[in-house]
């Protein structure tokens, strides 16, 4: 049987720029907002177009390791059996033999489209694509799926039996699981009828969102790029290309807060630690937010500014443990701060990647990032904070657009404790395919 996965995201003071600091933001904006596949500006591009040069230097030197190439890997026969009728997907193994400490393990591949999202939970993973469908596999089998009116999937998040979906068309869509014949149905959406409705009713609810239109401040009126959960006081955060991030209470589903956070698309928000969220965005800043008490009211409040760039920050992920939060941008680089007493500090800059960095998956001791150069970096954290480079993972015939992690979990694993663990990395690519990766923490 396939293994089975445990159940369950250069100061010390914060920068603020001159309000009227000069940006030449129009054309990373423009970027953000045509398809993804064109986003493959390279870093030597960028340090060229603001310096005259193209010369980098990094502070580590990864190069692809032997155990980052496909290797071979026991699996349970695959089951082409599918719930849906003439299934696109197409699944393949990377081959026979012992278990790798880091290598592929197989692929799942679209026969057209690209993939644009992953969650996993549990023994779930669920993929979203531009064709509108959300497919569920198990075991690497697919195991259900739903599929939605309109707009492709941009993020999905899991918050226990429910799995809400973020679109194109600016919709959120909540997703639950009724049993195998139902399997899952649809049972609601962000912001929900009736919300929407009983805010129509007030003209003071309606915000301009460009000439000549109006909108309730509740909705989202262009993409939803990003999402992520605060389980411990149950809020959903959603970011968007209207250049807002909106606050959503799970228990009834309720919009809280609309707020106004950049100059162009948000394309990561993530909730972290210390009660902070982060958001990263296409005007090249990446924002800390809290919620404070204002008069009777919760409000998310501005206390840092992180980054304030021309390449746009990209993806962001964050190490709670440690509290480490990471940004990557389009030139290829990703930036990270670590809490120091009152404040977060600029921990340094990882250098590995020579296009932009388009997503970030933080789990134990490493970071993930993939790349429009169509390469996974592993990174561990060391310690004073050094990040050394333990393998590349390739493959991937285009840009990786997201990731997802998972721990492994085998029946006669010790205690999971110090180098000995194991994960388990799904990377979803707008090359039409997911790879499955195994990688160990002690790896060299």
């Amino acid at each position: 049987m396939i293994f089975n996965m445990m159940k369950k995201n250069k100061t010390n003071m914060p920068l603020f720029p001159p309000e009227n600091s000069p940006r030449g933001r129009a054309k990373l904006g423009d970027l953000f907002h045509k398809s993804e596949p064109n986003i493959l500006l390279t870093a030597d591009q960028q340090h060229e177009t603001h310096t005259g040069s193209h010369h980098r230097h990094s502070n580590v030197s990864p190069t692809i390791s032997p155990n980052s190439s496909p290797v071979n890997y026991f699996m349970s026969p695959v089951h082409n059996t599918s719930p849906f009728s003439n299934s696109p997907w197409n699944f393949s193994l990377a081959g026979d033999g012992p278990v790798p400490k880091t290598g592929l393990i197989g692929s799942l591949t679209r026969e057209e489209g690209h993939v644009y999202s992953l969650a996993s939970s549990g023994d779930l993973l669920y993929t979203g694509s531009d064709s509108r469908n959300i497919r569920v596999w198990k075991n690497l089998s697919e195991f259900s799926g739903f599929k939605s009116s309109s707009g492709l999937v941009k993020a999905i998040v899991v918050s226990g039996e429910k799995i809400f979906t973020g679109h194109q068309d600016g919709k959120i869509r909540v997703w639950k699981y009724s049993g195998p014949k139902k399997a899952y149905k649809r049972v609601g959406s962000l912001p929900t009828t009736r919300d929407v409705i009983a805010s129509s009713m007030n003209p003071g609810n309606y915000v301009e969102v460009r000439p000549h239109r109006k909108v309730p401040w509740i909705k989202h009126y262009d993409v939803v790029s990003c999402m992520s959960l605060d389980e411990e006081h149950g809020l959903l955060y959603s970011g968007s290309w209207d250049k807002t991030f909106k606050v959503w209470r799970l228990s009834d589903s309720k919009c809280m807060e609309s707020v106004n956070a950049h100059d162009d698309a948000v394309n990561s928000v993530m909730a972290g630690f210390d009660g902070f969220v982060f958001t990263g965005s296409a005007d090249g800043s990446m924002k800390v937010w809290r919620r404070e008490l204002v008069g009777k009211e919760t409000k998310h409040m501005m206390v840092y500014m992180l980054l304030n760039q021309d390449p746009a920050v990209t993806s962001v992920a964050v190490n709670v443990t440690d509290a480490v939060v990471y940004a990557g941008s389009s030139d290829g680089l990703v930036n990270f701060w670590e809490r120091r007493k009152h404040t977060l500090g600029h921990g340094g800059v990882i250098r590995g990647h020579k296009q932009a960095v388009l997503c970030l998956a933080a789990a134990g001791r490493l970071l993930f990032s993939g790349s429009a150069d169509k390469s996974v970096c592993v990174w561990r954290r060391e310690a004073g904070g050094f990040h050394s480079c333990l393998s590349v993972l390739t493959g991937h015939d285009g840009p990786i657009k997201c990731l997802a992690v998972h721990e492994k979990q085998d029946g006669d694993d010790d205690d999971g404790g110090g180098d000995d663990k194991e994960w388990v990395v799904y990377s979803g690519s707008l090359d039409k395919s997911v790879k499955l990766w195994v990688v160990g923490e002690a790896v060299k």
